[in-house]
């Protein structure tokens, strides 16, 4: 259960997505505030993309994307002069409702968007799935060669891991973020991947059809 307040980290090429990991490097004093914090509760921090034009913010609260994803602390690594390494593990998206401007780091208080996958979608996304091996094993962006995705991988964390992982811009991948579920997803995603791979294919190459 995601908890209605969370602290909230923005970042302006960072996108989360529910059972993914991101790892952070955790440096300015607020949010090396926010990591003690997290960590004395329930160790959750949402993530959410910054808007264009945050660098002229001076209020230190730029605008931010409504929807991010939530993720809860895996791993910690404290450096001695007080910055962090940690491991964040995506839980689920949210919509920033309002936001607390109580602590120096920012706080929302946000809305769990649950994403389920039923039979349908399953058979859906098992469809769309062979399509995507296709594509990134063929030309894996740029003429890059990867080896086959493991078969025990769900699908919707494919789809996911896929949408954080590989080279996107941030509005990409956010618009990824806020698709109206998983199935969706894929399909835009596959539909992004494919236009990528005519963009950046050889001329002569035919490898991808």
């Amino acid at each position: 259960m995601l908890p209605p307040l969370i602290p909230l980290f923005p970042l302006p090429s960072v996108v989360l997505f529910p059972n993914v990991l991101l790892p952070l490097h955790i440096f300015e004093p607020r949010y090396q505030q926010m990591l003690a914090d997290a960590l004395a509760g329930d160790r959750v921090i949402g993530m959410a993309l910054l808007q264009a034009g945050w660098e002229d913010s001076d209020d230190g609260r730029p605008g931010v994307f409504p929807i991010g994803c939530a993720g809860v602390i895996t791993h910690v690594e404290a450096l001695p002069d007080g910055r962090s390494n940690i491991v964040l593990r995506g839980l689920t998206k949210f919509r920033i409702q309002s936001e607390d401007g109580s602590k120096p780091y920012r706080v929302a208080q946000v809305e769990p968007i649950v994403e389920g996958v039923s039979r349908g979608d399953r058979e859906r996304l098992f469809a769309i799935r062979n399509r995507l091996e296709e594509v990134v094993l063929a030309a894996a962006l740029k003429g890059r060669r990867e080896r086959q995705f493991p078969p025990d991988i769900p699908d919707e964390d494919l789809v996911n891991a896929l949408s954080q992982y590989l080279e996107l811009e941030p509005l990409e991948r956010q618009a990824l973020l806020e698709s109206e579920g998983v199935v969706s997803r894929a399909k835009r995603l596959l539909e992004l991947l494919e236009m990528k791979v005519i963009a950046y294919r050889a001329p002569g190459d035919d490898r991808v059809h």
